[in-house]
């Protein structure tokens, strides 16, 4: 059997291979809610034979929101617009699905990407203010955040952990924490975003210590029987940023406290990143990570070839492969994937006689 296609288990969840869709956002939320639109979108991708889904960063509060058009799971209002969509998805398909919770931090407040992304200043329509470990701000046009007070870190940890329940309540299989990207938990991890003096900033046990309280946190209100994972950035790309070593000492750290795999993908934080973008460019990374851990690591980044994946897992640099953009442009890139490696997949009988002769037999027929 090729190795894309072996199950995995990630603390105690069995997924069926190792194809796993990554987070990515939509930017069509109203006021935090789902719409129709997440129902369409994640309905494709749960037919799309993948070990497991993700559903995109989902804020854990307001101001925690990329965009004003996020996700949020912070209330009781977005909590049930999630239920209906979830709902849905659940009818027509059982992979398991994940949510990544997530803060904005300084890169909160800003327009959708197709109307530039810039950020929105606090006193603008569709605007607010936003906070960050010190008061730096991502691009010097920026509004500066509010460097957070032990009240306001008080504030995240529990609106993380609140999070965690609503996720549990939806009967969500997995939780990853965002730490990546330059949002919130990797400002801190990073010392060109966290300039702190205090307990939470400075050596690398200080500047680790907000984004294992939040870790510990989510991990205490989420089930013990379902797995809570992280993504991280391996690297800044930038000299004096955050390194693929420090990631490596993140890790063991979250794989003490219970953390049941690492989702390592780069950059994010810094408009200086020099990123050597190309196939497997993040493979380095994530080997080092692996190195360093027993749990799952999980490989991301412009790795659209089902050879490629097969050799990446082949080869020792990760244990699960995540796609994103190719999911977006070949929603069932894991059937062609299993057609071109000699392996099979679950598909809905409804797209059974879909199967071209010349695939062989890639479609089995899901449970539904």
């Amino acid at each position: 059997m090729a190795k894309l296609f072996e199950p995995i288990d990630v603390g105690g969840l069995r997924l069926a291979n190792r194809i796993v869709i990554a987070p990515m956002c939509q930017y069509s939320a109203v006021d935090g809610a789902m719409t129709d639109w997440h129902r369409m979108h994640l309905g494709q991708l749960a037919l799309s034979g993948a070990g497991a889904l993700t559903i995109e960063a989902t804020a854990v509060s307001p101001e925690g929101r990329i965009t004003y058009g996020d996700v949020g799971l912070y209330d009781d209002r977005t909590e049930a617009a999630m239920r209906s969509v979830l709902e849905g998805v659940r009818r027509w398909s059982d992979m398991p699905l994940v949510i990544q919770l997530a803060h904005a931090g300084r890169k909160a407040s800003c327009a959708k990407p197709w109307h530039g992304g810039a950020q929105i200043a606090p006193d603008a329509q569709n605007g607010w203010q936003t906070v960050s470990p010190s008061a730096v701000p991502f691009a010097p046009d920026d509004h500066p955040p509010v460097e957070l007070d032990t009240a306001g870190l008080a504030r995240i940890r529990e609106a993380f952990a609140d999070a965690a329940r609503r996720a549990s309540r939806l009967g969500i299989d997995a939780v990853q924490i965002h730490a990546a990207h330059g949002y919130l938990l990797h400002e801190f991890l990073s010392p060109i975003s966290n300039r702190r003096g205090d307990a939470y900033g400075g050596s690398l046990d200080n500047r680790m210590r907000f984004p294992l309280e939040v870790f510990d946190a989510v991990r205490e209100a989420f089930p013990a029987d379902r797995p809570v994972t992280v993504r991280v950035s391996g690297t800044d790309w930038v000299k004096g940023g955050w390194t693929a070593e420090e990631t490596a000492r993140f890790a063991q750290a979250l794989e003490r406290r219970g953390c049941a795999a690492i989702h390592v993908s780069s950059g994010g934080l810094d408009l200086r990143q020099q990123i050597p973008v190309g196939p497997g460019y993040q493979m380095p990374l994530a080997r080092t990570v692996k190195e360093a851990v027993a749990m799952p690591v999980v490989a991301v980044g412009l790795i659209t070839d089902p050879h490629q994946a097969e050799r990446i897992l082949e080869n020792g640099h990760a244990d699960a492969i995540a796609i994103a953009r190719a999911a977006l442009w070949d929603p069932r890139w894991p059937w062609h994937a299993a057609a071109a490696l000699g392996a099979s997949v679950h598909a809905p009988p409804q797209y059974l006689r879909s199967e071209p002769h010349e695939a062989g037999r890639v479609l089995k027929e899901m449970t539904l």
